[in-house]
């Protein structure tokens, strides 16, 4: 099955109707280059750094503008859509958020939800302050969605760092994880395209990820570089550091070669491992 897979990258403002001025454009255009399901970053519509302003001008999914804009798009170009996370209000805590990414049909149905589990609390030493537990409520739930004959694993950002949750999703039967991302430009530099290819390879699964660029309210920079690598570790794109549109052709039977090849996930015994301390 061959799929044609489209990478926004771009540099989200602190506003979500301005941010979508840039977005829908961009998903138009990969629909008119044959996009099968056109991928968003983390943060699709918003990223601002102020922690006040960000809760008191956000939305919950229910009334979120740029939610209802991304499924209209969707609908009208008859297209998957990943948006890889909107910053939410929570429906349970009015001083506490959701990152949460959707997968939306191309009837502009939202077929799937993911809540971002790994929250980035961490200093890399860039003058930025990350500390997500703050201010959002961390998931609790993969997700793995069966689409059409192919299955697709749903991770954010930070995730990419915590393997085991890549390896689940994998042992029941993910072909492609996406992992959108605004990745800052520090650590970006160091680990995106190590990590990315070690998910890819271990896993023995297309790895699709969609990413902020550029500098962004605050000072805040990301990394951009949005990626889509095959089961074998080889980079098919790869969108550098300024906003583009990428769209890339990938075979989903690679993920079974890739896996006759090299049987690891039939191999795992986490189960069966004891540990000696001395």
């Amino acid at each position: 099955m061959i799929l044609q897979i489209a990478n926004c990258q771009y540099t989200a403002l602190a506003d979500d109707q301005a941010t979508c001025a840039i977005v829908l454009p961009m998903m138009a255009e990969a629909a008119n280059k044959g996009a099968d399901m056109i991928c968003l970053p983390e943060c699709a519509s918003r990223l601002d750094p102020n922690s006040a302003s960000l809760i008191a001008n956000s939305q919950t999914e229910n009334n979120s503008i740029s939610l209802a804009m991304f499924r209209d798009a969707a609908r009208t170009h008859k297209k998957w859509v990943l948006v890889g996370s909107i910053l939410l209000k929570s429906e349970t805590r009015d001083d506490m958020m959701v990152n949460r990414g959707f997968l939306i049909t191309p009837d502009g149905d939202i077929r799937a939800r993911y809540d971002k589990i790994h929250m980035f609390d961490v200093s890399v030493n860039d003058g930025q302050t990350y500390h997500e537990s703050r201010r959002f409520i961390a998931g609790d739930t993969s997700v793995l969605v069966n689409m059409d004959g192919w299955r697709l694993g749903m991770t954010i950002c930070y995730d990419l760092r915590f393997p085991y949750l890549y390896r689940q999703l994998a042992r029941n039967g993910a072909d492609v994880i996406t992992i959108p991302a605004a990745f800052t430009k520090v650590t970006g530099m160091a680990h995106w395209h190590s990590l990315m290819q070690a998910r890819a390879i271990e896993n023995a699964v297309f790895i699709v990820s969609p990413a902020q660029c550029g500098t962004h309210a605050g000072g805040r920079q990301t990394y951009g570089h949005a990626l889509v690598v095959d089961p074998w570790g080889k980079v098919l794109s790869d969108a550098g550091e300024h906003p583009t549109l990428t769209v890339t052709s990938i075979d989903l039977d690679a993920v079974q070669k890739a896996r006759a090849a090299i049987p690891s996930l039939t191999h795992d015994r986490e189960d069966n491992i004891r540990l000696d301390i001395v």
